[in-house]
């Protein structure tokens, strides 16, 4: 998969995809359904399959001191698109200039002239331009105009109702990871490097894993069985684990982490990149009245963290 930052200067072999827009967040089970039919539009079109996303998050670029609010990074949003066949990733950078773009400008600047787009598919909630001031159909008459094709694809609905990431948000806030798992379609997963910790774990007969949650919308705050993808390095491949989200009030900490201890394992992985999917919510976080207590929980933690994935 090519990723492709600026719809001005790009390679001739980057033009004439089929694309699917939006922001992708989280890449849930209504996201693959516009996947699929620019998938399909692709195929007809005998063009590559693409996806025109912005970073920053347009909602991070108009409020910077909003709370943390992405169910997925850049990285790891990409990881999962290549998965699903996407061979383009228009991942255009969202700024002063092009936020200012009216909607027939993004039209024509960038659908059309930019990027030279065969066809697009976009949901019915679908906004674009200055001040969200078009919609799916105003596209729709672009395209009519442009010479590029149009798709809108209406609202997906799942189980536990309308599919969003908003609805996610709320499944994971609430200690729901199956939930959420339902509508993403996969185990909602947080991926990045392993940082440095204090130790504390291997001192206690539990060596763990440290990751950054920083910019990610905070899953409810406790102990997790997960699985465990480590995506790079000597120790690559898939493993088992259980992990703490959260401050670690039992040692008075204050930065949220996520701490996962990896069953049966042995080795350094400082600086590997990991993916880590909150499988079943155990408990929350509890503070002990000794180490000896705090270690025996985490016995049982473990114990039966193991039960629920060897079914998972």
């Amino acid at each position: 998969m090519r990723i492709i930052r600026d719809y001005d200067y790009l390679d001739p072999s980057d033009r004439g995809a089929s694309v699917a827009i939006g922001n992708f967040d989280g890449v849930h089970i209504g996201h693959r359904t516009v996947i699929d039919l620019a998938r399909k539009a692709a195929d007809a079109d005998n063009a590559p399959l693409g996806i025109l996303t912005f970073e920053p998050h347009p909602r991070e670029y108009f409020a910077p001191d909003a709370r943390p609010f992405r169910l997925m990074g850049p990285e790891a949003r990409a990881h999962r698109l290549e998965k699903l066949g996407v061979q383009r990733l228009y991942e255009l950078n969202f700024n002063a200039a092009l936020s200012a773009l009216s909607p027939r400008e993004f039209a024509q600047n960038v659908i059309h002239d930019g990027l030279g787009l065969t066809h697009v598919v976009v949901g019915a909630d679908f906004c674009f331009g200055k001040g969200r001031a078009g919609n799916a159909n105003h596209l729709q008459e672009f395209g009519a105009e442009m010479g590029f094709g149009v798709t809108i694809t209406e609202l997906l609905e799942g189980q536990q109702g309308q599919v969003s990431s908003t609805a996610i948000r709320t499944a994971l806030s609430e200690g729901r990871p199956d939930d959420a798992a339902a509508m993403l379609g996969h185990w909602h997963r947080i991926e990045g490097p392993v940082v440095g910790g204090e130790q504390r774990g291997r001192e206690l007969g539990y060596p763990t894993t440290n990751m950054s949650i920083e910019g990610l919308h905070p899953p409810k705050f406790g102990v997790y069985a997960v699985f465990v993808d480590v995506l790079d390095g000597p120790h690559k491949g898939s493993y088992r684990g259980a992990a703490s989200l959260g401050v670690r009030p039992m040692f008075n900490g204050e930065i949220p982490n996520l701490e996962t201890f990896i069953f049966d394992f042995s080795g350094d992985l400082y600086g590997a990149d990991l993916s880590v999917a909150l499988v079943e919510y155990l408990r929350p976080e509890e503070t002990f009245e000794s180490l000896e207590a705090f270690i025996a929980q985490m016995d049982a933690d473990c114990a039966r963290a193991r039960d629920i994935l060897a079914g998972a």
